[in-house]
């Protein structure tokens, strides 16, 4: 492989880059003859087994039990709740019949499991001791998408973890949402680098069924806003819906309180690739490398064994150190593994030749910010794990400035114009994310192409009794962030 088989201009063409990198590195193939459903190949799935650990560690420290609930819901189930029907109904696929035989009743491929859940919830929940009860799955569910589909960004079968907590208390369950935003935290932005902002969704964009939504936007290299995972305050309407009701401590039953959470693992994959990589391919966060450490040897043929030994050795004690640890053998020359690697975005190469050998040290080379230094081999452990966080935080000091450099300020509808094509967010007042601020931002939606994206978790401030919504000119009672969606 040469170096001309991968030399992109990400910034400048993000979507050719995009659509380039997720072939060439192999990590999908969509040539699969069904429209929107892809094949995840070793280098991806590698990388969302890892994602996945991430946050089902985060889960279950914190209380979460992993379950796994069928594939198919029951027409029945899914219309017991009206606006979650209403507003998945025409994203459901259904199935109609088995073998040839026509089904008394359609069952439905999962868009979502609160009405497969919830059914089993109304039995299983008797009394106040047994809650809070807090169940996740990891799993694909699957939506007839109408809109252009986008491998690992919109797909009509995709990889996520929904989680489906129930709770005595509205307090407990508001916490909760709290506590799915800081588990994103954790995962989302302290291993993998990228950032983003939690936002709460307008109540037209809701999440259908919810009280209230809560969902982390980040930006994608071409200025679009992707979220990557949102967590529901769902109250007491599923509940209600499903009879999911408890005898309380006084005597009494009452109907629960729920939460839901959504980490999109196929979308926070899409981020990692596209935030961090660069012209020449994948950079990839040290935690979740199918290949940590790759180690080329570089000899001339009376040396190949003895160089080949010593790859080897190095390649052992950094496997028994728990890093991920490849070898290239094959004849391709150092220049084109070099590149090939890069390419894949292995975080750290240790290269190796005669020198090394005889001085017993490695050269490593680091991915993300192309620097090379030299160890000793007694000292490598200690400074691979060293680089690995050095490297992550690198990786994500660079996410963060971009993030920073694309979060704009406007305070009319002409400099929201004006800045509509710059990509990022624009921070503006906004007259309310209730359903009476809809018509503003449906002008918005048709004139600019712009989502009203809801208000910020995090340094909330409300505007001055003077400033006035950008669209009706009523008085603001919000700074809203706008952008442009995937």
């Amino acid at each position: 492989m040469s170096k001309e088989t991968f030399n992109v201009d990400k910034n400048g063409d993000f979507s050719n880059w995009f659509n380039r990198i997720i072939r060439e590195a192999q990590l999908i193939d969509d040539r699969y003859n069904v429209k929107g459903f892809i094949v995840h190949r070793p280098w991806s799935m590698s990388m969302l087994k890892q994602i996945y650990r991430l946050y089902e560690d985060e889960l279950e420290e914190r209380g979460h039990k992993p379950v796994l609930f069928p594939t198919v819901i029951p027409e029945d189930n899914l219309s017991k709740e009206e606006e979650h029907v209403e507003g998945f109904k025409a994203e459901v696929f259904w199935i109609t019949h088995g073998g040839d035989d026509k089904l008394e009743k359609k069952l439905a491929l999962r868009p979502t499991s609160e009405t497969a859940f919830y059914p089993l919830y109304a039995l299983w929940i008797r009394s106040i001791s047994d809650l809070p009860l807090k169940l996740y799955q990891s799993c694909s569910v699957f939506r007839y998408e109408t809109k252009s589909t986008k491998p690992l960004v919109r797909g009509r079968e995709f990889l996520w973890i929904e989680a489906h907590d129930v709770f005595a208390t509205e307090e407990e369950a508001h916490k909760q949402v709290e506590e799915d935003m800081e588990i994103a935290e954790e995962v989302v932005y302290k291993k993998l680098g990228i950032p983003f902002i939690f936002l709460e969704r307008p109540q037209w964009d809701k999440f259908k069924g919810a009280v209230k939504t809560f969902a982390a936007d980040c930006i994608m290299p071409d200025g679009k806003l992707l979220q990557i995972a949102s967590t529901h305050y769902l109250g007491q309407r599923f509940s209600k819906a499903f009879e999911i009701t408890f005898l309380d401590a006084d005597g009494t039953r009452k109907y629960a309180y729920q939460t839901c959470y959504g980490p999109g693992i196929w979308r926070i994959l899409a981020a990692v690739i596209s935030i961090h990589g660069d012209d020449n391919g994948l950079i990839l966060p040290f935690e979740i490398a199918p290949i940590q450490v790759i180690v080329v040897p570089i000899f001339a043929k009376e040396h190949r064994e003895l160089v080949e030994k010593y790859c080897m050795e190095i390649c052992r004690s950094l496997k028994e150190a728990g890093f991920r640890v490849g070898v290239d053998l094959s004849d391709k020359t150092p220049g084109a593994k070099y590149y090939y690697w890069e390419m894949m975005g292995v975080p750290i190469r240790a290269e190796v030749g005669l020198r090394e050998v005889e001085a017993k040290h490695v050269t490593l080379f680091r991915r993300d910010n192309r620097s090379r230094m030299t160890v000793q081999l007694d000292g490598l452990v200690e400074t691979v794990k060293k680089l690995g966080y050095e490297a992550l935080q690198n990786i994500k000091r660079k996410a963060e400035e971009f993030l920073e450099l694309r979060a704009f300020k406007a305070k009319t509808f002409d400099e929201v114009r004006d800045l509509a094509d710059k990509g990022g967010f624009i921070i503006a007042p906004f007259c309310s994310i209730d359903f009476d601020g809809e018509s503003c931002a449906i002008r918005l939606k048709e004139t600019l192409g712009l989502e009203v994206r809801g208000i910020p978790l995090k340094n909330r401030v409300k505007p001055s009794e003077e400033e006035k919504c950008i669209v009706c000119g009523r008085k603001a009672g919000e700074y809203v962030y706008l952008g442009k969606a995937y």
